[in-house]
């Protein structure tokens, strides 16, 4: 089974936010995920989605700041062994 996830996660700030998205997503290395960045997000490739969502709140926990946002989109693929490359 592969679960894929889109995940967003930043502070809502004025300043620049590079430094709490960075935080967000070096708090996926703890995770068996494999992930590629991009402009919109993070892409997140698991096992299983109860890894996507753990992966996710670690990431949402790791932005400090008094309002976060998060979005997180998951396509849990149940009947094949496949990766999101194939």
């Amino acid at each position: 089974m592969t679960a894929i996830a889109m995940l967003s996660v930043a502070p809502v700030v004025e300043e620049s936010m590079a430094e709490e998205v960075a935080a967000a997503v070096a708090a996926l290395d703890d995770f068996d995920v494999s992930y590629e960045t991009n402009p919109m997000g993070t892409v997140i490739e698991a096992d299983d989605a109860e890894t996507l969502f753990a992966a996710a709140a670690a990431a949402h926990d790791a932005v400090d700041g008094d309002r976060v946002s998060t979005v997180l989109k998951i396509d849990d693929k149940r009947t094949s062994d496949g990766t999101a490359a194939e």
